[in-house]
């Protein structure tokens, strides 16, 4: 009955000073929502990270080899012979291997002129590569062996390009350096930008195509780094051990400059920096937090001292130095929480409305506004303590002389 009545007294208290207890809150407010904005930002980074992963495959690495000197030799680099023993040696605990051939030119097309990427696929580009195809095809095998002049397009360029969105056996020429390069077009791919691609900068301007990487490589050329895709039959780190001692042995490489990275290390390494981003950031946003309790402990020592002849008078009449210090503590905790419930609303909301702009699923755990309600609270006891053990050591003779 104490508890509810000193709850009462709070808030009647904090409405007769409404602007008061607001800008009381305020450091809270600040505090509480920037931990749940960062928070929370951080998590849906990972879920959008780990999303993009899971869509190219844990599996997926990229190996190169560190040169011991200043210039890189032969058998520093790998070729499509390299490749192929590849192939032959691991047979089907290779499930994609490509050279990573990337290129970038311009679309030509009467008076339509486009910024576009050249994507590279080897055999079996399916498993590399999984696009949602509106018309025509993937690349079959023969198509990528026989360097086949083919280009699957996306469907927004498809229609800027020549009008509709279906162009198969149309014609398109992209300039690729000094080299004008004409491909029939076989296959048209629904344009969705991935959750990461929005969240870093929105929609692709440039037109993204694939083409079988042995129409823009050369045969008897040579690569800084390849691709390569292990199947399931074995872990990804017996294949990258066995990966790295082949290589080793075939070329006549020390082992430790053969670099070998899997998708899933990398995940790792962008998940731990943004953790640490996190806790940097978060530990920042804290300090209002401690600003904002500190802020609610002034204020309540102006009100013990505004309030001390009340003090006197509940003193007077039996209250004991127990009810003072609780009521003056549930107070500070209810500003405090307050403080905190709008922190939450507000971060909570910071990050719907980010999520929105973005085209994202935000993700906001209930643990962590459970927590920020929980731990607002506590910083108003704790930073009321010093406010309520001083009102409730107050002379009560003393205080009731207060003018």
């Amino acid at each position: 009955m104490l508890i509810l009545e000193n709850i009462s007294l709070a808030f009647s208290s904090i409405r007769v000073n409404k602007m008061r207890s607001f800008l009381t809150m305020l450091g809270m407010i600040i505090g509480i929502s920037s931990v749940i904005s960062i928070v929370s930002l951080g998590d849906t980074m990972r879920s959008v990270i780990a999303d993009e992963f899971e869509n190219i495959g844990t599996t997926l690495a990229y190996s190169y080899i560190m040169s011991e000197s200043d210039y890189y030799s032969s058998n520093e680099t790998y070729t499509y012979e390299d490749i192929e023993n590849i192939k032959e040696a691991f047979g089907d605990q290779v499930a994609y291997i490509s050279t990573g051939a990337r290129a970038s030119g311009k679309i030509q097309n009467g008076k339509v002129i486009k910024d576009a990427t050249l994507e590279g696929l080897a055999e079996n580009p399916e498993v590399y590569k999984q696009l949602n195809m509106m018309h025509g095809k993937m690349f079959s095998n023969n198509d990528i062996k026989n360097s086949r002049p083919y280009i699957i397009i996306e469907d927004t360029t498809a229609e800027e390009i020549f009008g509709t969105k279906n162009a198969l056996g149309k014609m398109l020429r992209i300039q690729v350096n000094e080299n004008l390069l004409e491909f029939t077009v076989t296959g048209i791919y629904q344009n969705n930008d991935s959750a990461l691609k929005k969240l870093l900068g929105g929609s692709q301007t440039r037109a993204v195509t694939y083409v079988p990487e042995t129409v823009i490589t050369e045969k008897d050329g040579w690569f800084w780094s390849i691709e390569i895709s292990s199947s399931k039959e074995i872990s990804v780190e017996e294949f990258k051990a066995k990966f790295i001692n082949y290589v080793s042995r075939s070329k006549g490489i020390k082992p430790e400059n053969i670099r070998y990275y899997t998708a899933e290390e990398e995940m790792k390494s962008i998940d731990g920096m943004m953790s640490t981003l996190s806790l940097v950031v978060g530990a920042i946003a804290a300090i209002s937090l401690v600003v904002g309790g500190i802020g609610i402990m002034n204020i309540m020592l102006v009100s013990v001292t505004e309030r001390t002849r009340e003090i006197g008078i509940r003193k007077a009449l039996g209250a004991r130095m127990e009810d003072i210090l609780l009521q003056f503590l549930v107070e500070s905790a209810i500003i405090s929480a307050a403080g905190g419930m709008v922190g939450t609303i507000l971060g909570t909301s910071v990050v719907a409305i980010g999520s929105m702009a973005f085209g994202i699923t935000a993700i906001v755990k209930p643990q962590v506004v459970l927590t920020a309600v929980v731990f607002s609270a506590m910083v108003g006891i704790f930073f009321g303590l010093y406010p309520a053990r001083k009102a409730a050591k107050a002379d009560p003779i003393d205080a009731l002389r207060y003018e």
